[in-house]
């Protein structure tokens, strides 16, 4: 189990990231749009580097929903490995088998 501290780290991030998303949007669209003037650019690159560092969606780590494990997570479960394979041995995820040829 990962430590209490951790999650709720990633937790902060999240809520963070989830601010800031339609500044960060816009501001990321501005940045990138070669039809603006230069100064115009700059200036949203300067604003993407005056936001929170955590509003960043790319510090967001994918843990495992039940344990916290960062490593070796399924996004379509979103569990970690180790807990994906004791739920469907014990037939808790629907449509999961275990394979057999």
């Amino acid at each position: 189990m990962a430590k209490k501290a951790l999650i709720e780290r990633e937790l902060k991030r999240e809520k963070l990231a989830a601010k800031y998303a339609a500044k960060y949007a816009e501001l990321k669209g501005i940045a990138g749009d070669a039809k603006r003037t230069d100064e115009e650019r700059e200036a949203a690159r300067l604003g993407l580097q005056k936001l929170p560092r955590n509003a960043n969606p790319t510090r967001q780590r994918n843990r495992c929903e039940i344990t916290g494990r960062p490593r070796g997570t399924f996004r379509q479960f979103g569990l970690g490995r180790a807990k994906i394979r004791e739920m469907a041995f014990a037939g808790d995820i629907p449509g999961v088998t275990k394979a057999s040829w």
